[in-house]
């Protein structure tokens, strides 16, 4: 916020316009003032919170000066409203709390008894408990009181700078003054952000770790004897609040609760600000959603800060070491987030991806599963990484930390016009790739699916349609220790509408076309669907797979059989498989390698030869002039040696 205003406000006599005088001149005014002074503005520099301008109105509350009054209370952010005398006093229930009420301005009031000089046999607890507390139980709107007197200078700097926290730090978001707890939605950021700071999960905040979070908080460091005082006030409402591990959660909440009571909001606010909550007690949206833009023909992937963030996430979380996280302790892992993202739970997670014997998800299929989820979408992750505390691992000037967890690949060229110069692509430079199975109804989709991840298939007779969409994620090694992320997906119902949009096909790398090997009708299908989307050619190399290898063979009713159709189209066999072979996992080896080196299964068009086209004629042309140029430098030699 860059302007505090303050509505100064009160009956006539009260001593407004003293204690403004008495804060500008900073000491008491003896001479006579004017009755309403002008407005004043006191710059960021004199030690405002928040470095914020404040800007302080003095009114009247003469009847002849009303609209002036109601036109300056709906401009101001908080109202100073004082009162001197009994009289004054009663006159805050009975005339202007009603006032501001009924103007429908809702910002927070300081209440503020002055000419404390003038009762000097009342102590101030007295009046806080006989005068402040009743009113601030009817009127919510009061944020905080004090007592002060312009004469003695007492108070002065302190009441603007209420007036100023009520605007930059309100209590109301946080504290339940009534019933004396903090509320609902700060208790939930409390408890979040005790979750990060425990670093060890273990329940309790070390010594260590609150070293940690005063540094990080705010910027110094914490002393052995102030810590001692914080653990002894707390321990004060319960033994379990402190013990020899560290402060509890419930401990760490009553900390802040004392905060709170003792008018030290300031400090709950610079913690929830320090962990990038806004003033409504929700993450900032620049911090779940940070600026960052994947150029076309790129993808987003996760940088090694990224990787080594959710090896150490899951590594911590396996509580019982046995390579997979149960249940349990996923729900305790998404603890600060708001549970799993909707896009794993549509592809059913964790059966997309790599699971132990238990069905838990293995430090594999975590990280499979968050390279497919960065891949399609990246803000996605981006946004986990806010949840989960992400915190670059080098100082950076960037003010969206989570962005250096991910980084965009260089762009894929985009293919040529002729398959010659399709099969002449570089090397694609990703570590995660994306193919479509396509394929007739029953031809061994899931069952790929399934064996990628090594689970067992469906017995035979045992087919079941699939309906919707399904992706399974894993990561295969190449030869030469190379790693890539692979995702499969089957389009299911969804098959039509994807490939009929070319743009849909931006993020496919390889197109996978499966058949039955065992059923003579199972065939057909893939040259019917590439002669409806002719498209299909240009974008993805493909690759062709015959299914159920281990069945009998039989000839597909088709105008040609597989291998002399993959021959005509100038890509490699069928690659004959089955589930029951272990040597299925040799396919999802090939199906990275082609998708890493595209040029080699680019399909060709009908009626064209390799090497024609445009690039094939220029080749023809260069070839044409290489033969005349020696041929004529073989003629001149001639004419000499005869000369």
């Amino acid at each position: 916020m860059a302007t505090v205003r303050i509505c100064v406000c009160g009956d006539e006599g009260t001593g407004k316009s003293s204690l403004i005088t008495s804060l500008v001149k900073d000491v008491f005014v003896t001479t006579k003032i004017q009755p309403t002074l002008p407005q004043i503005t006191i710059p960021p520099s004199i030690g405002t919170p928040e470095n914020v301008t404040t800007t302080i109105v003095d009114t009247s509350a003469l009847p002849q000066e009303r609209t002036e009054l109601n036109k300056e209370i709906r401009r101001s952010n908080v109202i100073l409203l004082v009162y001197s005398d009994h009289y004054s006093y009663e006159r805050v229930a009975l005339f202007w709390m009603p006032h501001f009420r009924s103007l429908a301005v809702n910002v927070p009031v300081v209440l503020c008894a002055n000419k404390s000089d003038l009762s000097k046999n009342t102590s101030t607890d007295q009046v806080v408990e006989d005068e402040m507390l009743p009113v601030m139980a009817e009127f919510k709107e009061i944020d905080s009181c004090i007592r002060t007197s312009a004469r003695e200078h007492h108070n002065i700097n302190e009441v603007f700078f209420l007036c100023q926290k009520a605007v930059t730090d309100p209590i109301a978001p946080l504290f339940d003054s009534k019933e004396s707890t903090l509320k609902p939605a700060c208790i939930s950021a409390l408890q979040r952000i005790f979750y990060l700071c425990d670093r060890d999960q273990d329940g309790y905040l070390s010594d260590k770790e609150i070293h940690v979070f005063q540094s990080k908080c705010f910027g110094k460091p914490l002393s052995d004897l102030d810590l001692t005082a914080i653990k002894s006030s707390i321990q004060k409402y319960s033994q379990d609040f402190v013990t020899d591990k560290g402060i509890s959660q419930p401990g760490f909440i009553q900390l802040n609760k004392l905060f709170a009571e003792k008018g030290r909001h300031e400090t709950i606010w610079l913690i929830l600000r320090t962990f990038h909550y806004n003033e409504s007690l929700s993450l900032q949206s620049s911090f779940l959603s940070p600026k960052f833009d994947v150029p076309a023909n790129c993808s987003a992937e996760l940088s090694p800060a990224g990787y080594r963030f959710f090896v150490d996430l899951f590594l911590l979380h396996d509580k019982d070491n046995d390579g997979g996280l149960s249940p349990s302790e996923l729900s305790t892992l998404f603890t600060p987030t708001p549970g799993l993202p909707s896009q794993w739970l549509e592809n059913g997670f964790p059966s997309c991806t790599v699971r132990n014997d238990a069905g838990y998800v293995t430090l594999q299929g975590w990280l499979a599963q968050w390279s497919m989820t960065t891949f399609l979408s990246p803000k996605t992750t981006l946004a986990y990484l806010a949840y989960f505390g992400f915190d670059s691992p080098t100082p950076s000037s960037s003010p969206h930390p989570t962005t250096s967890a991910l980084i965009v690949t260089k762009p894929r060229k985009r293919p040529p016009r002729t398959s010659a110069g399709r099969r002449r692509l570089p090397p694609l430079p990703r570590n995660v790739l994306q193919a479509f199975i396509l394929g007739a109804p029953n031809s061994g989709k899931s069952t790929l699916l399934h064996a990628f991840l090594s689970r067992p298939s469906s017995p035979p007779g045992a087919y079941s349609p699939t309906l919707t969409p399904s992706t399974a994620v894993n990561t295969v090694e190449l030869p030469g220790g190379k790693q890539a992320t692979l995702l499969l997906s089957e389009l299911a119902s969804h098959e039509s509408a994807i490939l009929a949009n070319p743009a849909s096909l931006d993020k496919c790398d390889i197109l996978i076309y499966a058949y039955d090997s065992s059923d003579p009708h199972s065939f057909a299908h893939i040259p019917t669907l590439r002669e409806k989307y002719k498209h299909l050619d240009e974008c993805c190399p493909a690759i062709f797979v015959a299914t159920k290898a281990d069945r009998d063979r039989v000839m597909q009713d088709w105008d040609v059989q597989p291998e002399a159709y993959c021959e005509g189209l100038g890509v490699g066999k069928p690659l004959h498989v089955s589930v029951e072979w272990g040597s299925v996992q040799e396919l999802f080896v090939r199906v990275a390698e082609v998708g890493l080196n595209p040029g080699s299964a680019f399909v060709k068009r009908e009626g064209e030869e390799d090497g024609e086209g445009e690039e094939g004629w220029m080749g023809w042309w260069v070839a044409v002039g290489a033969v005349g140029v020696v041929a004529a430098a073989a003629v001149g030699m001639w004419r000499r040696m005869s000369a």
